[in-house]
């Protein structure tokens, strides 16, 4: 039995949800977002609940049972808040600034990288070291988050590089004399 799938979503005020088919619609007060389910599980909505249930016992039914619940769960939330990420960037003369709707990186390439930001999320950049994501698909939000760090991840001799807010990275030694 899925320990997250079994437990319903609760909607806050100022959202609703409807169900139509496999499709499940929530608005609230940031805007509007849809889900598709598979066929493996049945979604309802009951008063201020939204529960997810699956369809049989096979274990396609039961892992799409606990993701289809977090991802309703994830619409929830984005339309009442916002997902956020935050990054940080270490190296000597590493930097991000935001120039309109794309992020220059100076990350001790040969060029500056120009990081085209999609609709749906807004980057901001507090300090020059300092990247926050945010946005309403918990997804989107993610992906972003994921392929800025890509550009230069953290290398594990300095540490060098571009990583989550809090992320540890295990420090190799160097070679011996």
């Amino acid at each position: 039995m899925s320990r997250i799938g079994k437990q319903p979503v609760e909607l806050p005020s100022g959202v609703s949800a409807s169900v139509s088919g496999q499709t499940v619609e929530v608005k609230g007060p940031k805007g509007t977002q849809s889900f598709t389910a598979t066929d493996d599980v049945t979604i309802s909505v009951e008063e201020n609940v939204i529960t997810v249930m699956p369809r049989g016992k096979s274990k396609r039914a039961r892992q799409q049972w606990g993701m289809s619940r977090t991802m309703v769960a994830n619409l929830v939330h984005g339309v009442s808040n916002t997902f956020k990420k935050e990054l940080e960037i270490q190296g000597v003369g590493y930097r991000a600034q935001l120039q309109g709707n794309s992020l220059k990186l100076n990350l001790g390439l040969s060029h500056d990288v120009d990081f085209k930001i999609p609709d749906g999320v807004t980057v901001t950049c507090p300090k020059q070291t300092e990247i926050v994501i945010e946005g309403h698909d918990a997804q989107l939000v993610g992906q972003v988050a994921a392929n800025i760090r890509d550009w230069r991840r953290p290398e594990p001799y300095k540490g060098k590089g571009i990583r989550y807010k809090g992320e540890y990275i295990f420090q190799k030694e160097g070679k011996k004399k």
